[in-house]
């Protein structure tokens, strides 16, 4: 009788568990208007991909600065799209609830394992919500330097018309010279975001990153306008910087004051 008993619980709390997963895969399914994609522009948001599904995203940078030669020659060459771009692939799996791993491959050889959990969400006794994130940055194909980091993204939303977020994040490694001939290897930064809707499937983003530690360049920032269509996301961006992982943000944009556009496209698989 109490062997019965117990595999009677023991078949009510697998059944009950499986019912909470999927509820949760359920409530990470459903869009959220002010929260629809996985990155502002470069920075990550706190949006979970459901258990056992996936997303993809394309981030095209163009290396041609916007102030470079005149508005004819810049016009000519289509705004920099005629020219070189830094391309980004990007794919991610919902491994566990409330989990997810990727990566993020950028054309100049740069391959970024990062993994990210929903630690503790919004509601009770927090009103916003705490993510944790890892990543590890390898250049030139693992053959280059690594450079690991380690942040936490807070966010709030507000309604289905905003959503803000905060993001300190701590890079490893963010110079690329020989520690032995440098005094800063490491850089701290603060990613400030935000994301406003202001058409049922458009939006305005707007980020910036401020550092300290090892600070060349300028701190990446970039704005842009997007428009969702379906399980797609196209966003036309414009930024100070070419990085898309966070080693790469970390090192900043060029010295000059240049700006580049570029363009994001996503697509979830749910």
């Amino acid at each position: 009788m109490r062997r019965s008993l117990t595999c009677l619980f023991a078949a009510a709390l697998v059944v009950v568990s499986a019912a909470a997963a999927s509820a949760q895969d359920d409530d990470d399914a459903v869009l959220k208007p002010a929260e629809p994609d996985f990155t502002l522009v470069a920075l990550p948001t706190a949006l979970r991909v459901p258990l056992h599904k996936g997303a993809f995203r394309v981030s095209h940078r163009f290396t041609r600065p916007l102030s470079e030669g005149d508005f004819g020659d810049l016009a000519a060459d289509l705004f920099g799209m005629d020219g070189g771009a830094q391309i980004g692939l990007e794919y991610r799996f919902g491994i566990v609830a409330r989990g997810q791993i990727g990566f993020h491959r950028t054309s100049n050889r740069n391959l970024e394992l990062f993994a990210q959990y929903d630690l503790l969400p919004a509601g009770k006794p927090l009103p916003f919500d705490v993510s944790v994130r890892a990543a590890l940055d390898n250049s030139g194909n693992f053959k280059g330097s690594r450079s690991p980091s380690v942040g936490a993204i807070i966010s709030k939303i507000v309604g289905d018309r905003a959503a803000l977020y905060v993001e300190p994040t701590w890079v490893n490694n963010a110079n690329p010279l020989p520690k032995q001939v440098v005094d800063h290897n490491d850089t701290f930064m603060v990613g400030i975001g935000a994301r406003v809707r202001i058409r049922p499937t458009v939006n305005l983003v707007a980020e910036l990153t401020p550092r300290s530690g090892f600070t060349p360049g300028l701190s990446q920032g970039s704005f842009a306008i997007e428009k969702r269509a379906g399980g797609h996301l196209f966003q036309l961006n414009f930024s100070n910087g070419i990085g898309t992982t966070m080693t790469q943000i970390a090192r900043g944009g060029p010295a000059p004051r240049d700006w580049f556009v570029g363009f994001n496209i996503s697509r979830k698989f749910y």
